[in-house]
């Protein structure tokens, strides 16, 4: 992928698309090709044939996604599953047509079974029943790996998946009720402190583990991936395992290898906001998966890590969110 490739980044206003967008700019990128909701709707099949065959980019990185959090998963999983399935079979079907040389699949740490063993390597891909509270959403990711896969067997193609750990950064999306969990921890204490309320109630119990990645560490790493030269690309593409007997999807874990609990979580949010009330705890609502590491052997062999502390991640997404804060209508 030279920096004169012709790149179409689907989903570029979102989180993990405005920090690829960022960081191929300033590796000198100049040939970005983007397109907003309103201009394209990627899941609208004869508008993404359309375009495809009239940009013909010469690489894809597919960040477009309908994504939330348990509150958004559970009350509309209709449409994770529906809207998420349809954007990536367009965008995949759509690029092999018009001759593609690379695609990398962004997807999520979800695709993981719920209880898979810690930390979570790509084989352990399809090995347990998904955690429910986002298995609409997990399985049609899961779809886009396999798609990836029977591409490049079939056509020969060279689509890789990514898959990310949680990700937080400029860019998130702070909704109310919609959120992922640092963007919703950041609203929550952020609007005790302007408030003067002495507590903030967090969901669940607090001890589950979670591992979190900046998001433009995750667009370094996606980048890395493209530039990859031939032959150590094509060796993360898998095999077939008709042929080789090898369970080896073209997957890649993306994360930073190590995790906190989410009272742990809620303790540096407390501190990066600056409030000084009590943090109290919801028993009654869903801690989600127990545990969720990703082993990042894989890419850490293949010549990248992360780079960005929490703390310093944390600050940096505060600030944004701060400056554009605006209070939630009634």
């Amino acid at each position: 992928m030279n920096p004169d490739a012709k790149i179409f980044v689907a989903g570029h206003r979102g989180l993990v698309g405005s920090a690829l967008v960022r960081r191929l700019q300033a590796a000198g990128f100049t040939n970005l090709v983007l397109r907003t909701h309103a201009e394209l709707d990627l899941t609208d099949e004869r508008a993404v044939r359309a375009f495809f065959q009239s940009e013909q980019p010469e690489h894809v990185l597919l960040a477009a996604a309908k994504v939330g959090g348990i509150v958004a998963n559970n009350s509309y999983p209709a449409e994770f599953i529906r809207d998420n399935l349809a954007i990536q079979t367009n965008v995949i079907h759509a690029a092999h047509l018009s001759g593609v040389k690379r695609l990398l699949f962004l997807g999520s740490s979800c695709i993981y079974p719920k209880l898979a063993p810690q930390p979570m390597r790509e084989r352990d891909l399809l090995t347990g029943p998904l955690e429910p509270t986002n298995r609409p959403y997990a399985l049609a990711k899961i779809a886009g790996i396999e798609m990836c896969w029977s591409y490049n067997r079939q056509y020969g193609t060279q689509y890789l998946a990514a898959m990310p750990t949680n990700l937080y950064g400029p860019g998130d999306n702070y909704h109310p009720t919609n959120s992922h969990v640092i963007p919703a921890l950041l609203r929550k204490f952020h609007e005790a402190k302007l408030s003067g309320r002495d507590e903030v109630v967090v969901w669940g119990t607090g001890t589950p583990r979670r591992e979190f990645l900046y998001s433009d560490d995750m667009a370094d790493a996606c980048i890395f991936l493209m530039r990859l030269p031939d032959e150590r690309f094509r060796a993360l593409l898998g095999s077939d395992e008709s042929v080789t007997g090898r369970f080896e999807p073209p997957l890649v874990n993306v994360g930073v290898g190590h995790d906190v609990t989410i009272a742990e979580l809620a303790t540096l949010v407390a501190a990066t906001v600056g409030y000084a009330g009590r943090t109290v705890y919801d028993l009654t609502k869903p801690d989600g998966t127990p545990r969720k590491l990703m082993d990042v052997e894989r890419l850490a062999q293949a010549g990248w890590q992360a780079t960005t502390p929490l703390e310093a991640g944390l600050r940096v997404a505060y600030a944004e969110f701060a400056a554009a804060y605006q209070p939630s209508t009634p």
